[in-house]
C-alpha cells in the first residue's frame, strides 16, 4: 500500500438505503462499485489504478417514519398514468449520508506532491459526476493524496481528520466460526441460522429452576445476546451465480446482447461498526473484490474464503 486518496466528508442525498432483505445504510458493494467506476477514469487518463475501500460514516438520514414499532419508507408519489391513474412503483428506500472514503491507489504519480496536488484537483472535479449507492455527491470537504502511514504518529493524524466517525468493518470470519459451533450441537443447523444469530433480534423465556411448568403462568423473557459483542450489522457483500452462463444473445430482454449472461443471487455476511480509535492498521478496514467462477465477493482483511450466505 504506496500511496492513499482521501475523500474527506462526502455529502450524499438519495442514496439507496435498501441492500437485498436489509435496509438502513447501503450496500459495501456501491462503495466497492464506485471506487471501481473512479479506477477505470483514472486508468484510462492517469495510468493509475485503486483497489481497496474503507467507509467511514459521519452522519445518516433515513427517509422513514414510525408509528412507534414498524418503520415505513418516505416514499415519493409518481405521475398518473394516461389513464388518470395512480401508476404501479416499486418501493425505494432514500437516505442522505454523509461518508468519508479512504482509496487505495496503485501507480506512480510524478513530481511529488505537485502530482499529488493536480492529482486531487482532477478528482475534485471528477467525484461529482459519478453516482455514490444511486445517490447524488452534492460536496466534498476536501480530497487529499498521501503516502501510507509509516508510524503511529502518521496512523494517528489520519484518525483525527476523519473523527468523529465510525468505519466499518468485515466480520463474516465470526460468521464461519458461530456456524461450526452451531453443527456441533446440531448437525442440521444452517448458515442461515449463525446469520439470523447476528441479525435477528431474540428473545427467550427463563424456565424456572425449579417447580412444574403450568399453562397461563407469566413467563419471564430476557435479551439473548449476539455471538459476539460489538455494534454488529448484516450486509450484502455480494452477487452469487446460481444458474449457467449463457451465450450472447440467449437469454431474452437482458441488458447487453454482447455479453455472457447469468442469473445470480446476493450474498449476505456480518458487519462491525467501530469507532476509529479501535483501530491500529489500515489493513483491518479495507474491503476490496474477491472474484471466482461463481460470483464476486466483498471481503475485508482475514476473512475466510467459504464466508458469507
Amino acid at each position: 500500500m504506496s500511496t492513499l486518496i482521501l475523500l474527506r466528508r462526502v455529502r450524499v442525498e438519495n442514496a439507496n438505503a435498501i441492500a437485498g432483505v436489509t435496509w438502513g445504510f447501503p450496500a459495501i458493494t456501491h462503495f466497492l462499485g464506485f471506487t471501481h467506476a473512479l479506477s477505470r477514469r483514472l486508468s484510462e487518463t492517469e495510468g493509475l489504478t485503486l483497489d481497496g475501500c474503507a467507509v467511514i460514516s459521519h452522519e445518516h438520514q433515513l427517509h422513514a417514519h414510525s408509528s412507534g414499532r414498524d418503520y415505513q419508507f418516505a416514499l415519493t408519489r409518481n405521475p398518473l398514468t394516461r389513464e388518470g391513474k395512480t401508476a404501479s412503483f416499486n418501493e425505494e428506500g432514500r437516505m442522505h449520508m454523509t461518508v468519508s472514503l479512504l482509496l487505495e491507489c496503485h501507480g506512480e504519480i510524478p513530481n511529488g506532491e505537485y502530482g499529488q496536488r493536480a492529482l486531487s484537483e482532477l478528482l475534485m472535479k471528477l467525484c461529482p459526476t459519478l453516482r455514490l449507492a444511486g445517490g447524488i455527491i452534492v460536496s466534498i470537504q476536501e480530497i487529499s493524496v498521501m503516502d501510507a502511514p509509516a508510524d503511529d504518529r502518521d496512523m494517528a493524524r489520519l484518525q483525527w481528520r476523519l473523527m468523529p466517525g465510525f468505519v466499518l468493518r468485515d466480520r463474516s470470519a465470526w460468521l464461519t466460526e458461530h456456524h461450526q459451533s452451531l453443527r456441533e450441537q446440531d448437525p442440521d443447523a444452517t448458515l442461515l441460522d449463525a446469520w439470523l444469530d447476528f441479525a435477528a433480534l431474540k428473545m427467550a423465556a427463563e424456565t424456572p429452576e425449579e417447580g412444574e411448568i403450568k399453562e397461563g403462568d407469566p413467563a419471564s423473557w430476557h435479551y439473548v445476546p449476539k455471538p459476539q459483542p460489538g455494534y454488529l450489522v448484516p450486509l450484502m457483500t455480494g452477487y452469487q451465480r446460481i444458474s449457467p452462463l449463457y451465450a450472447p444473445g440467449v437469454v431474452a430482454n437482458t441488458r447487453d446482447a454482447q455479453t455472457p449472461f447469468a442469473f445470480t443471487e446476493a450474498v449476505y455476511g456480518i458487519g462491525e461498526w467501530c469507532g476509529l480509535h479501535r483501530i491500529s492498521s489500515l489493513e483491518e478496514i479495507f474491503w476490496r473484490y474477491r472474484t471466482t467462477e461463481t460470483g464476486y465477493y466483498c471481503q475485508g482483511a482475514n476473512a475466510p474464503l467459504a464466508a458469507g450466505l
